[in-house]
């Protein structure tokens, strides 16, 4: 049992996670997919530095800066979080995990595929979180686009609802799954056509396939995924936090870029020093 868990390792969730630790709250952090800042070539308007520092640089700084006062660092790809009397219960790629707090700070990842249609068709039975709508697909046959294990995941919690599953890699290895009511295609996907809503999917080869729903869970699941399956409040694509940083499910803390707002690296580390103090704060709360 930890005392809180921080999903993320970039300025946020490392900057909350130096709180936490030195005040001796067991700290995981879990962290799997490039961060933004691993992607920047030179910072230049940064605090500290004199000269240029390459973003790899200033984030793997970062995760040995947590490491080296105890936090313990893990590189795994969380792939679900719930909630389940008072506690949160977090599935990676490798282990389960239970905590009393979590912090949200993997950025604000743009997952979207970039397939004609799916603009289009949002809320129309394109749908990016399976426990949040798979209720209205009971019976039905629908589609997964994605192939790992956060796509996975969302058949897992489709499997007991829908009929029928058909994962969708668009050119990706296939998953490996075992399921009666799961089919894998890898065919690369053209467009999604339909009406008033979604009607069938088009191959590049000019085949279809017909469906009554899709769910993107392509590449790794994100803050706002996380989020949205928890029941916390999203504003135009980011997590509204109090001035806390604190959602409206206790215990559920999110920070840097996922709550919006200027996307900078000095704002990242404010937030999520302001939700390790917080976290500090509710476990004392808590522990009473």
């Amino acid at each position: 049992m930890y005392d809180v868990i921080i999903i993320g390792a970039g300025p946020a969730g490392i900057s909350a996670s130096l709180y936490t630790t030195r005040a001796n709250l067991k700290t995981l952090v879990l962290y799997s997919d490039l961060s933004a800042l691993e992607k920047t070539n030179g910072i230049e308007n940064y605090y500290g530095f004199d000269e240029k520092i390459d973003g790899k640089e200033l984030y793997l700084r970062g995760i040995g800066q947590a490491r080296n006062i105890g936090a313990d660092v893990r590189k795994e790809e969380v792939i679900k979080i719930e909630k389940t009397d008072g506690q949160f219960l977090v599935v990676s790629s490798e282990n389960n995990y239970q905590s009393k707090a979590v912090i949200l700070a993997t950025g604000n990842k743009k997952n979207k595929p970039k397939i004609k249609g799916i603009d289009t068709f949002e809320g129309k039975g394109i749908s990016y979180c399976a426990v949040c709508d798979g209720f209205f697909y009971k019976n039905k046959n629908v589609c997964i686009i994605g192939s790992g294990p956060y796509a996975i995941s969302e058949a897992n919690d489709l499997i007991p609802i829908v009929n029928h599953i058909t994962i969708l890699t668009n050119s990706e290895k296939p998953p490996e799954i075992r399921s009666e009511n799961v089919s894998i295609d890898t065919k690369p996907i053209k467009e999604i056509q339909g009406d008033e809503k979604v009607r069938c999917i088009e191959f590049e080869d000019k085949s279809k396939i017909e469906t009554e729903g899709i769910f993107i869970a392509q590449g790794v699941a994100g803050s706002i995924e996380f989020a949205k399956k928890l029941g916390a409040i999203i504003k135009e694509n980011a997590i509204v936090v109090n001035e806390k940083m604190e959602t409206n499910i206790k215990g559920l803390y999110a920070c840097g870029d996922c709550t919006g707002g200027l996307l900078q690296i000095s704002k990242a580390v404010y937030e999520g020093m302001i939700a390790g103090l917080e976290i500090i704060k509710f476990k004392q709360t808590n522990d009473n």
